[in-house]
């Protein structure tokens, strides 16, 4: 996002926030939202604080600047760098970083798709724990 967009960063916003209002106190949980800005320039820490109000309802969602190198690397490494920063895609990813699988979505996501793969993500990490759990203990003759 950032916060002089006008066009799709409120609306990718706004989607994020109705998952964070239905996901409720699993975020900042076992759930954590991160929301990057694409205008390090012009976006600092008050400024995407003061952005970050009309949509966060509560605990648990990071909104993240920093130099304009390491913004660029970042996006870059998501797959997602445009030099314009209205040429930006509206993107959300949603994954396990212990897993390393994550998903794209481009476009106005239903917030309901979005939490369905959370979901499914949370109940693949439960049913890894416990396989794990299972393979651990040992035979006695």
């Amino acid at each position: 996002i950032y916060t002089s967009c006008t066009t799709v960063c409120p609306v990718v916003s706004s989607i994020m926030g109705k998952v964070q209002q239905q996901l409720g106190g699993r975020v900042g949980q076992e759930i954590h939202l991160v929301s990057i800005s694409v205008d390090p320039q012009r976006d600092d820490a008050k400024r995407l604080q003061d952005y970050a109000k009309a949509f966060q309802k509560g605990p648990g969602w990071s909104w993240l600047t920093g130099t304009p190198y390491a913004i660029s690397e970042t996006l870059k490494g998501l797959g997602s760098f445009s030099a314009d920063l209205s040429q930006h895609p509206p993107l959300i990813l949603v994954g396990d970083g212990r897993t390393g699988h994550w998903t794209r979505y481009y476009g106005f996501t239903d917030p309901a798709v979005l939490i369905d793969e959370i979901n499914r993500l949370g109940a693949r990490r439960v049913h890894a724990k416990s396989t794990a759990i299972a393979d651990h203990h040992e035979v006695q003759p």
